[in-house]
Formats: C-alpha cells, structure tokens, sequence
C-alpha cells in the first residue's frame, strides 16, 4: 500500500497543475488593473499570493493592482514583509477595505496605510492594531513598549503625508487599540477614498497622484479593464490550514489514527493518514497563537484512553481523558487574549471529544468481551469446525480441514464415510481427529 501511495503521489501534484487558475493573458486594453482579494487571516500563503500578483501585474505592464481587503490581522513578522512588498512595488498598489461589514484589523491596519492609495467601503472598519505575543497574551511591560514603540514608527512613516490628525489616530490605534469607521477615517486622512464597489474607485482613482519606488505616477482608470487574479488551489488549502477548527479536527483525527496504526500495524494507511494529519495540524499551529501548555493536556488525554483498554477500569479512564481532550483543546485555542479568529468553536470541540470518546469506549467493550470470551486454543479449536473427507473413513482415513490434512478417525457407532462427504469434528486425541459425517437437516 505504501508503495502505490508513492507511485501515486506524483501524479495528484501533476494534476494539480491543471487546477492551478492560468496566468492572466494580455489584454489588448492598455489600462489593465489587475484585482486581488484576501479574505481572513493573514497567512504565508497571502503574501506569496500578493507577490504573485504584483509579478503579474508587472508582466502585464498593469496601471494599478488593487488589494480588495479583509482580514482580522496576523503575526507582525508576515505584517512587516507584506509592507515591504508592497512599498516596494513599481506598480502601484491600492488597498481596498471592502466588501460593506469589512474589517482591517491589527495588521491590516498597517497593510491598508501601506497602500500607494487606500480606500475603503462604507460600513467598514480599521484600527485595534495593538500587539500581542504569538500564544495571544498580552506582552510583558519592557516587550510590549519596544514592540509598540517600533510600530507607532512604522505608522508614523506610512502616515505621515497624510495630515498631523491621521498620524496621532495612527498611533493610537497601535497605543490603546483604538479603531475608526470608514466615515471617519476618511474625514480624517486615513484613507483617500470612500468607494461603494470596485467601479466607483476606479473613477475616483482616475487622475489621482500616487507616488511609487520609480517616482510620482498620474493614473489613469477611466476606461480600465479589471482582472481578477484569484489564489491558485496551494494558495486556498494553505489559507484552509490555519482556520482554528480545521487544525483542531487534523490534529484529532491524525493522533487517533496513528493510535490505531500502533495498535494493530502492518496496515500502512491508517500510519499514513494520521502523519498527514498531524503535518498539516503542525503547519497551522506554526502560525496561529496558541499556547503550547494545551497540548499536555491533550497528550494525556489519548493516554488516558489506551490506558482504559488495557486496564480494567470499566471506562473511568476513559472519562478522565473526555474532560482532559476538553480542556486541552479550550486551553491550546482558546486562551485568554486570544484573537478571535484564532479561537475554536467550543461545540465543535465538545463535539468531537465526545464522539473520540466513544470511538474508545467501543473498543474498550469489544476488548472486554474478548476478555470474558472462554480461550479456545489448538486441538480445542478444531472441535466443531467441519471439512471433507479425502478418502474413505472407515474407520481411518484422511480428512481435509481448511487447508490442512488430518488423520481422521470414525467416531464410536458413526458408518462409514465415503470420499467427499462432509465430516464434522467432535474430539481431538493427539494428531487424529475423531468425525462424524455431517448433520443432515430433516426434509
């Protein structure tokens, strides 16, 4: 099996390559402006989607690429490099807080003042970009003003064009997580533009200045042809992999079956599902702020299970581990200062614990009655089993059991049995078997 999962394997990442949305062809409008759009969290996969794009755009000689926003934020580390790239883009970028309920929260804050121009829609949000550690805490007093100190720069320098009253709201939305409307951050400088859809900007972009790492750039959207860029399928599963609820079901789902891999192995693919499982479970862990103490709890919770099927404490164990999977699951998730986009669904995680549980509970009644079941060991086990008759029995002759040749022998007041009949097992004394031909049923 393990060897037609490599010989396999090959094959779906090849054909993945038709899956892969194609690369945007040249238009024979000159005034291209290539749109992205980045949904939740901001993850690897964002900025290798970003800088996909701008590559794009520049190979298409593209007027602007428009970011069409709305995240919760991310790490500061991820935050910073989306920033240089964009800063650093020939091509300009405008960063569009939108649809209407849109957010950019912490990070996207920044993000959206990174913009060459910036917009958002109404109804929308931006702000409460203050730092946190990546286990969602709060940071110690010394950390948590170098890493706020270090923003409140980062601000600084993105906003500082726009007006002393966008700095000060800047910083405050890194100093006491403070947020505004779109109504407000237009009023004061945060964003250039109000836009109810793409179309709407685009004829507010139409003439603005904006000034890029080549110099100062008019542009000119009035009859530009819009392109959705959208993430290829590597791109999607790897924004898939850092939702809370996902990493918490791969992170159940690959313990249990690398459980059953060592309890009865030999098989391979419950091994190979349970390693995939917890590869991409460790690849979102890596960027969600968790807290690792969580993970002790879950750890004695699958022990406590296996440990309820060897010893015979009748499912005591096996409700110890439910409240420990519990409590685990809540604490490595959903820790105090936790952002809310990093937290797990609490009935989803009872949910499952409960449903792991019983799958345990199960096996713990099956391995019970298999314990009180009376052992039935070499010649017993032949008792009752039926075969054929190789050659005549009378009252010696061979008998045929499964796959195995026995001597058989009549047993006492039973007639003869010709070749072929059917015989069944009564006695075992030492190598021969004592048979009798077959019940027949009354007609």
């Amino acid at each position: 099996m393990l060897k037609r999962i490599f010989i396999y394997l090959p094959i779906f990442l090849l054909c993945l390559l038709f899956v892969l949305p194609p690369a945007t062809s040249a238009q024979d409008n000159d005034q291209q402006v290539l749109q992205l759009t980045v949904e939740g969290p901001l993850t690897p996969s964002v900025l290798g989607y970003i800088e996909r794009g701008l590559t794009t755009a520049q190979q298409e000689n593209a007027q602007v690429l428009i970011l069409m926003l709305d995240t919760p934020g991310g790490s500061v580390d991820l935050m910073n490099e989306i920033v240089q790239v964009i800063r650093t883009s020939s091509i300009p970028v405008v960063v569009y807080v939108a649809p209407q309920g849109a957010i950019a929260g912490s990070a996207g804050t920044v993000i959206t003042l990174a913009g060459h121009a910036s917009a958002m829609a109404p109804e929308t949000a931006m702000g409460a970009a203050s730092p946190v550690s990546a286990e969602g805490q709060d940071l110690g007093e010394t950390i948590e003003a170098k890493e706020k100190n270090i923003l409140k720069a980062l601000v600084r320098s993105l906003a500082e064009g726009r007006g002393e009253e966008a700095v000060r709201v800047a910083e405050e939305t890194i100093e006491s997580a403070h947020a505004v409307t779109a109504s407000e951050a237009y009023q004061i400088g945060l964003v250039d533009f109000i836009a109810v859809s793409v179309s709407d900007l685009l004829e507010k972009l139409d003439g603005y200045q904006v000034s890029t790492i080549d110099g100062d750039v008019t542009l000119d959207t009035s009859d530009a042809a819009v392109i959705s860029f959208e993430q290829t399928f590597i791109e999607t599963l790897l924004g898939v992999l850092t939702n809370p609820n996902i990493v918490f079901l791969l992170l159940t789902v690959g313990v249990q079956a690398i459980l059953i891999e060592l309890s009865s192995p030999g098989g391979w693919i419950a091994g190979f599902i349970g390693a995939v499982c917890l590869a991409l479970a460790a690849y979102g862990l890596g960027f969600l702020p968790v807290n690792w103490f969580g993970l002790i709890f879950l750890a004695i919770a699958f022990v406590l299970f296996v440990l309820d099927i060897k010893a015979p404490t009748h499912g005591a164990l096996t409700a110890a581990g439910l409240a420990s999977l519990i409590v685990g699951s809540l604490v490595l998730f959903n820790s105090p200062g936790t952002p809310s986009f990093a937290r797990v669904s609490v009935p989803l995680v009872i949910g499952v614990s409960i449903a792991t549980a019983g799958i345990f509970f199960i096996i713990l009644t099956i391995a019970l009655r298999a314990q009180r079941a009376p052992v039935r060991m070499g010649g017993e086990s032949l008792i009752g089993r039926t075969g054929s008759a190789r050659t005549n029995i009378s009252p010696v002759g061979t008998v045929q059991l499964g796959g195995e040749l026995w001597t058989g022998e009549l047993a006492k007041g039973e007639k003869p049995i010709p070749e072929g009949s059917p015989v069944e097992v009564i006695e075992v004394r030492g190598v021969r078997v004592i048979v009798r031909g077959e019940k027949q049923e009354d007609s």
